[in-house]
């Protein structure tokens, strides 16, 4: 029988295939998805490919259609099991897979579910994703053949591979974890009993309806358990996982959140001393004091796109050691893949605590301080959002505005910076403000309400407290 899937529109994303399983999504979907990807990886010369699976509770019920599809196209399926993405990412990279997929719903509600995907080691996105469904449509694939399959565990040799890049020195911390639930748990388990110090595990009991907090480790909300924690126990240092645990979040020992720029100004001053004069990727969403403190350190910043695929991908491209975003993506090519591995992240974090003499606070507090808005998102047409963008770079230029347009555009006054780009995932314009006094925040929200009404939308809603770091 001829085959032809029609997925809805709405799932098929840049940076990974994602739904509401049992409306947008479902088990005929996985099982196309499996096929056509299948048939891109064989047509790719490629023979196998590796599968792993988050804790939701739809996860079960998805995979093995994926694994049915993958097989139809002549697959080598190989199946790792529950885990979290990096544990899937280091399967492939290892055993040299033509493919991966990783069925996770990531940090989205619980009954959302997912796929991300590699092609022979690189981050399958955007266009290829959009093609993928154009190929299901069209029942473009390859002929139907046996495939086959088989199950392994990974986990050992993940967390041996994790362990071995320990660099600590003698100074014996006391650390809080917080898995949320999500899909890390028992490998996060087992992590913390190989790693010297005293270590606190919250919510390791993998759990997809995610009872204790939604898991994203960006939202200060998110990390209350945390917070308290750490404070109760004097802890040097709490660290959270989003739902698949390729996401970092981190509590100072005073329970204050440290924001993913402040994180890598941290992990880049270590990798600068073994890479002098290394490239440091972040992208545009950064705040202007981590690129001024890799300069400081005697690294080159680069501004790159938003998007942990984009970030991947360029990083290959210019052989960098080190990128980061502030979601908390953490790409490590020192010593380790390339690939954003929130567990790994963590290790080399708490290595660097060990060797330090203070607290991790006053790294913080020694940074210059400047006041900033939360990320504001508003609606904005699909198609009309990158028209906007468009719309205020020229006039920008016309004016002489100091820019960079790598993402959207932002603009560098004495004031400090602001950032309006379009969202590769959703209908919104994201915008962001920096300064380094109230005054300057002002002005600078000021001339961004001015260049969009100048495209004719409203100011967005300001609201909220500044984040100050």
């Amino acid at each position: 029988m001829a085959f032809s899937h029609n997925f809805d529109p709405t799932v098929l994303r840049e940076y990974d295939i994602r739904g509401i399983v049992g409306q947008t999504l479902n088990p005929a979907d996985a099982f196309a998805i499996g096929r056509c990807f299948g048939t891109t990886v064989a047509r790719n010369g490629g023979t196998s490919v590796a599968v792993g699976y988050d804790g939701r509770v739809s996860s079960p019920i998805l995979e093995p259609q994926l694994v049915d599809g993958l097989r139809a196209s002549g697959m080598e399926v190989i199946r790792i099991g529950l885990g979290p993405t990096p544990m899937l990412y280091y399967a492939a990279t290892v055993l040299k897979t033509g493919g991966a997929v990783m069925l996770t719903g990531s940090h989205n509600p619980p009954n959302y579910n997912g796929f991300k995907m590699m092609l022979a080691g690189k981050p399958f996105f955007g266009a290829q994703i959009r093609d993928l469904g154009a190929q299901a449509a069209a029942g473009d694939i390859v002929a139907e053949a046996a495939g086959s399959e088989r199950s392994i565990d990974i986990s050992t040799e993940y967390l041996a591979r994790l362990v071995k890049d320990w660099d600590g020195g003698t100074r014996a911390l006391k650390v809080v974890w917080d898995n949320g639930n999500g899909a890390a748990g028992a490998v996060l388990e087992r992590l913390v009993k190989m790693l010297p110090g005293e270590h606190t595990v919250l919510f390791p009991e993998i759990d997809g309806n995610f009872p204790n907090h939604h898991p994203d480790p960006t939202v200060a909300k998110n990390l209350e358990s945390l917070i308290a924690e750490v404070k109760k126990q004097g802890a040097d240092i709490g660290i959270a996982f989003d739902g698949d645990a390729d996401r970092i979040g981190v509590v100072d020992d005073k329970g204050v959140m440290m924001f993913g720029d402040q994180l890598l100004v941290v992990l880049a001053r270590d990798v600068l001393k073994t890479h002098p004069g290394a490239r440091i990727i972040a992208d545009v969403k950064a705040s202007q004091v981590l690129f001024d403190e890799i300069a400081r350190a005697g690294g080159q910043p680069e501004m790159w796109k938003t998007g942990h695929s984009l970030i991947k991908a360029r990083m290959a491209e210019t052989g960098c050691p080190l990128a980061g975003e502030m979601s908390g993506h953490i790409f490590f090519a020192d010593k380790w893949y390339g690939f954003d591995d929130a567990l790994y992240a963590g290790v080399r974090l708490l290595g660097i605590l060990a060797r330090m003499t203070g607290k991790i606070s006053a790294v913080r507090e020694a940074l210059p301080q400047v006041i900033n808005t939360p990320e504001l998102r508003f609606n904005c047409d699909d198609h009309r959002k990158f028209v906007v963008i468009t719309e205020v770079a020229a006039r920008l230029k016309a004016e002489g505005a100091k820019l960079s347009d790598i993402d959207g555009v932002r603009v560098q006054t004495p004031d400090g910076w602001w950032l309006l780009r379009a969202s590769n995932t959703q209908a919104v314009l994201v915008a962001r403000c920096e300064a380094s006094s109230e005054a300057g925040l002002e002005r600078l929200k000021a001339a961004l309400v001015i260049q969009l009404a100048a495209s004719g939308l409203e100011a967005p809603d300001f609201s909220g407290e500044n984040a100050g770091h």
